[in-house]
């Protein structure tokens, strides 16, 4: 089935299904609202935490995510992409099974922490690959229809996790979920498989080829990698600085139709990664990352006096065009992974540079928290964003000229 063109969407669309179920990721937000109504209300078998490490499992899953990528990757290089994507929704699954069976804090740090947040990795270290591998020429575009499964989970996981919770409560909806996660990411990894041979081609040649390609100890050597690593770093962290407190102000602002903020933000991030990957296919990667960092710089400052006096369509289109900026970095990196170092240790080698998104958005989310503590306010938040973004499209640039160069 896989050697027709049709074969070859199924397993791009595979890819994309299972970032739609790796969102499940964003049900914490939803449990992390039902667990602290249990603290509150008490009672027996009412979650006893201290309120103030209610993120720590999912800061926990984002940074196991981000690191797991690497390990994730080898696995996915070695044994491909049908058993990583397997073994992850398997991990997952078991996450949200054992945090199920507890209202115990350290268990759900090892839970939903290490052992979903590993998953992720797993799963979504096995999506793109092996449609990049079917459509070679079409590298933008394929890595942003699958990342944009992602970008658009949230539109589904957040009223799912409401009706269940409302339904059965947190343990059994979190059980439902974990076995739910499992049975689809282990369907759909069934169908991620990789092109066959091109004629002449033996197992021994690739072998060769793959021993012989470059690295991730070789790439981490290059003034190219960090630097690509610290644009990375800045563009998704700068991203997630504020995108969260915008769209927080954006629901609040709308009350009973904040499900709406909620869709539209999603729909947006999604159309990001997509646009990104066709507009790059034309342009170059380097170009258009350029200039997605500018236009999300421009965002952020204009989004100092939207947030202080703009109504709630103003905060909805605004973290919608964050949103959406933010969402390019997931569909363009990937592509230059492939663009400069290659297919056969791609892996890893995206692996390594992953980590910059789990750094970036673990650093600068907490700095955007001191800031706000500190001023009351979002305003310097926006500002060091923005200069950060400037600076990071001014790398960009320098990097394509001494690349055509």
């Amino acid at each position: 089935m896989t050697d027709t063109p049709k074969g070859r969407w199924s397993v791009v669309l595979a890819g994309t299904g299972i970032n739609l179920a790796l969102g499940v990721l964003y049900a914490w937000s939803i449990f992390k609202a039902a667990i602290q109504a249990s603290i509150t209300k008490g009672g027996e078998g009412a979650f006893t935490w201290d309120i103030a490490s209610l993120n720590d499992p999912y800061a926990l899953a984002c940074l196991v995510f981000a690191f797991s990528m690497i390990l994730a990757g080898k696995v996915q290089d070695r044994f491909g992409p049908r058993i990583t994507a397997l073994f992850g929704g398997l991990l997952v699954g078991a996450g949200f099974i054992l945090s199920s069976t507890t209202t115990s804090y350290p268990v759900w740090l090892v839970g939903f922490g290490v052992l979903a947040g590993t998953g992720f990795g797993f799963g979504y270290s096995a999506a793109t690959p092996p449609g990049l591998k079917w459509f070679p020429t079409r590298t933008g575009l394929v890595a942003g229809v699958v990342v944009a499964g992602f970008g658009l989970a949230s539109v589904y996981i957040a009223p799912l996790s409401t009706y269940l919770m409302g339904l059965y409560g947190v343990q059994k909806a979190m059980l439902i979920l974990g076995i739910g996660f499992t049975v689809v990411v282990s369907v759909l990894s069934m169908l991620l498989v990789n092109p066959p041979l091109a004629a002449g081609t033996t197992a021994a040649s690739v072998k060769a080829a793959n021993a012989d390609a470059i690295g991730p100890g070789t790439i981490v050597k290059t003034g190219k990698f960090w630097t690509l690593w610290l644009v990375y770093f800045v563009g998704s962290g700068a991203g997630l600085m504020v995108i969260g407190s915008v769209a927080g102000m954006a629901k609040k602002a709308l009350a009973e139709y904040a499900f709406v903020a909620v869709a539209i933000m999603a729909i947006g991030n999604a159309c990001g990664r997509i646009a990104a990957g066709m507009i790059s296919d034309r342009i170059g990667r380097l170009p258009t990352l350029a200039l997605m960092l500018t236009i999300q710089a421009a965002l952020m400052f204009i989004a100092i006096p939207t947030v202080t006096g703009g109504g709630p369509v103003a905060l909805v289109l605004l973290a919608t065009f964050i949103g959406f900026n933010y969402g390019t970095n997931l569909a363009l990196f990937p592509a230059i992974t492939k663009d400069n170092w290659g297919l056969a240790k791609f892996g890893v080698n995206y692996g390594v540079l992953f980590t910059a998104w789990g750094v970036g958005g673990l650093v600068m989310g907490r700095l955007s928290a001191m800031i706000e503590k500190a001023t009351g306010g979002f305003t310097w938040s926006f500002v060091i964003a923005g200069v950060a973004l400037v600076l990071a499209a001014g790398l960009t640039l320098a990097l394509k000229a001494r690349t055509a160069k």
